[in-house]
């Protein structure tokens, strides 16, 4: 069974063999289905006659089907111009009629219809037009320009991107963009190491900070510093400029040896041990803590738990595009059933971990014609090399996830969904999000394809306290990382005071106006009406405690591979 998983790359042929099944006999069932899609086809072919008429007679007509937002392979100029310009128009059509067909169907089972549909869209993305140097005007233009040199230059990059998969071999990150230089470079000092985390206390830069101090809990799918790149974007360096003694985990990147730390661990070892080491640095004070991603799902749990044994160390809670309910978590549902689950178990079971490339592949696959053949056209055809970006140098700096613990989010917290269905135990005993009574503050963002605003919107039908939600533009790391002076950023925030009725996201957008700015300086508020006074700055660690610094930021965790 491992053998089979590694062979397929832990994708399921089972998944995919039942999702074309589902919808062949539907549809062979559906006559009046067939209908529509014969009129359709019908359709889409006059549209594109006439379409091809008009050019042909010297005119510049409307084109009749326009790329989805996300899809930047059509952005050339050329592609206004024939025979480009019916090309693409055929390929559109093509999708159009393929997006109708695998469109919901009465008995059909919804997660069928949405696999089959993405299935032919990667399949119709490999044959695109953009993709072939005789169809694609761009690169023919370039390889006139530049006498070929684009393809000479684009076959060095593709054997370089060969031999890096075929080896396996990590890629560095680049010199300017260096950790704990340029990257990751507010400065502090790890003041605690335990097998699973660092746990890093920042250095204060006002005279005076708030006495709770601030913990901030990543996701340990990727590593922490996308909270902290460079030092404009830095939300950590902002954080730390608002005069609040900030703390973060850094997870480490597990190998083999790690494979049975489970979920637990996570909690226990990650976020109970930091709070413990808080306490004793900062005694007396209660603490705000902020999870990002799965590290908002897991404080989420956390949080739950520390309610329900009476542990009331927490001050608030903030989430931050982090999901607690996953019946609505958009485009991975593709990726997860029984099936699916069972041969990513079988291929973690053979190597201890879920690696980097079968986490990265599913990611980029959900946004194929943007972040595979778009690339793939830039870097192969037009000979243009990828320029590193802080936040590209981080998305390519991936981790592993131990085989035991990915099991269990993947089949309990994922795909059945067990925290709001009262179905998740903690030591033993089911776990409620209504007993949190802190206050919780929860961000989304609006263009988010891994955690769905209206999913992480969630949160308010399944507690009771005080809530805050704020929406802001962007993606699942782009709308986070907002900072103040970013151009063109917006957000919208409402309050749900403890107790009070739920709203139903779409009832509750059309209630909130669009704010300008970042929302940065919006938490900042909503943090110091829950702290109390300022205290003089605080040294990193505590020495006399056993907590003396061991090592300067970002550590040594964050640079395992």
């Amino acid at each position: 069974m491992a053998s089979l998983a590694r062979l397929t790359a832990g994708l399921s042929p089972h998944a995919m063999i039942d999702a074309w099944s589902d919808w062949a006999m539907h549809l062979a069932r559906a006559p009046g289905r067939q209908l529509e899609l014969i009129e359709r086809a019908q359709s889409n072919a006059m549209k594109l006659a006439h379409y091809a008429a008009a050019q042909i007679t010297g005119q510049t007509p409307e084109k009749p089907f326009a790329p989805g937002s996300y899809d930047t392979r059509w952005t050339h100029d050329g592609w206004e111009r024939a025979p480009f310009a019916l090309w693409q128009q055929g390929f559109l059509a093509t999708q159009d009629w393929w997006h109708a067909a695998t469109s919901e169907l009465r008995g059909l089972r919804r997660q069928n219809a949405d696999r089959t549909g993405f299935m032919i869209r990667q399949l119709l993305d490999s044959v695109s037009p953009s993709n072939f140097p005789p169809a694609n005007p761009e690169i023919l233009e370039k390889t006139r320009a530049m006498a070929g040199r684009n393809l000479f230059d684009g076959a060095k990059h593709y054997a370089d991107d060969a031999r890096h998969i075929l080896t396996q071999e990590h890629r560095s990150v680049p010199g300017e963009f260096a950790l704990g230089k340029v990257l990751a470079c507010t400065p502090g000092e790890v003041i605690y190491r335990n097998e699973l985390m660092e746990l890093i206390q920042y250095a204060p830069t006002t005279p005076e900070v708030k006495a709770e101090p601030v913990l901030i809990v990543p996701a340990w799918i990727m590593k922490y510093y996308i909270l902290d790149l460079s030092p404009e974007n830095s939300f950590i360096r902002w954080l730390v400029g608002q005069g609040y003694t900030v703390f973060c985990i850094s997870w480490r990147n597990p190998g083999a040896e790690h494979a049975e730390l489970s979920l637990e661990d996570y909690r226990k070892q990650g976020i109970l041990q930091a709070l413990d080491v808080i306490n004793a640095i900062v005694p007396g004070q209660k603490v705000h803590a902020c999870g990002y991603c799965l590290g908002g799902t897991l404080l989420g749990i956390a949080a739950a738990a520390m309610a329900r044994d009476h542990d009331d160390r927490l001050a608030s809670v903030t989430l931050m595009a982090a999901q607690l309910d996953f019946a609505e978590a958009g485009e991975l549902l593709l990726f997860l059933d029984e099936s699916q689950v069972a041969f990513l178990e079988d291929l973690m079971w053979s190597q201890g971990y879920l690696d980097r490339p079968q986490m990265s592949g599913a990611f980029a696959a959900i946004r194929s014609e943007d972040l595979i053949w778009s690339r793939a056209v830039r870097r192969y055809f037009l000979g243009e090399p990828d320029l590193p970006t802080d936040i590209t140098v981080w998305v390519n700096d991936t981790t592993r996830m131990p085989a035991r613990m990915h099991s269990e989010y993947l089949r309990g917290i994922f795909l059945e969904n067990r925290i709001t269905a009262g179905r998740f135990a903690v030591q033993g005993r089911v776990i409620a999000l209504k007993d949190i009574a802190v206050p919780i503050f929860v961000v989304a963002t609006e263009s988010d394809h891994i955690a769905p605003w209206r999913s992480v919107y969630k949160t308010a039908l399944f507690t009771d306290c005080d809530l805050h939600f704020l929406l802001t533009k962007g993606g699942h790391n782009g709308g986070i990382l907002s900072e103040p002076g970013h151009p063109k950023r917006h957000y919208r925030i409402g309050h749900r005071p403890a107790g009070a009725h739920y709203r139903d996201p779409d009832t509750w957008l059309a209630a909130h106006d669009r704010v300008p700015g970042s929302w940065w300086p919006e938490w900042a508020r909503w943090l110091t009406d829950r702290s109390s006074a300022t205290v003089p700055a605080r040294a990193a660690g505590a020495t006399g405690l056993g907590f003396a610094p061991l090592a300067a930021a970002p550590g040594t965790y964050i640079h395992q591979h």
